[in-house]
């Protein structure tokens, strides 16, 4: 019985240990914080017209002779829209209390946004006024939580003036802070409107209660309309 408990117990060990190292390799845990910092040993480029290994070393400031090493089966004259480039060393990604920890990049010149490892391509940018709502029964009157279309409120959603920004219009929200939103950047679609969201301003709808949504008060943002 002994030996059975203890073989038993052995497995439990190895699949914790299992568990464990699988945990660090992603660099956090669903619901919690990561183990330890995790660096990428480097991140993808999606080329775009006018890329050249030249160019894209001074934007993500990479050594020439290493990203060209990283693409030794990319021909430099033949970079084309749409072809993944590896980007060594480009991202360091550091474990937070909260999460993962983003980098915002904006590249203004070629209206690209980068968020969360991502590149957005947008037309144009809107400094906002923003204020925050929940699922509360007494923010969404008669209709109940749901957005202009009658589908139920979710993280991503806000409210817009359509004169201002159209519904179903897509957005990078920057500039907020509040526990219950995504760090430094998160994309939003305009699906909702609102009797008080008129000219500049937004409501963003955030999951939780209506007393920790409050806490968010009125804050500047600043929108990347995305294409």
């Amino acid at each position: 019985m002994k030996q059975y408990l203890k073989s038993k117990m052995n497995g439990k060990l190895k699949s914790m240990k299992l568990l464990t190292a699988a945990a660090l390799a992603f660099g956090l845990t669903f619901g919690g914080a990561a183990a330890a910092p995790v660096e990428a040993a480097s991140s993808t480029h999606v080329a775009k017209k006018g890329d050249t290994f030249y160019s894209l070393s001074k934007k993500y400031k990479v050594n020439l002779n290493k990203l060209m090493k990283a693409n030794s089966k990319i021909k430099p004259t033949n970079i084309y829209p749409g072809l993944k480039i590896k980007i060594p060393g480009a991202t360091t990604v550091k474990s937070a209390s909260k999460g993962m920890v983003p980098s915002l990049n904006v590249y203004s010149n070629k209206k690209v946004v980068e968020a969360w490892g991502k590149t957005f391509n947008y037309k144009k940018t809107l400094s906002m006024k923003a204020s925050a709502y929940s699922a509360s029964a007494s923010e969404n009157g008669k209709w109940g939580a749901v957005d202009y279309y009658g589908n139920p409120l979710k993280l991503g959603t806000i409210a817009v003036d359509p004169k201002v920004i159209p519904l179903g219009t897509k957005v990078l929200v920057t500039g907020h802070s509040h526990p219950g939103l995504p760090k430094k950047a998160f994309v939003a679609v305009a699906r909702d409107i609102g009797g008080a969201i008129k000219g500049n301003k937004i409501d963003i709808f955030i999951p939780g209660s209506q007393k920790s949504v409050r806490t968010f008060g009125i804050q500047n943002v600043k929108l990347f309309v995305l294409k």
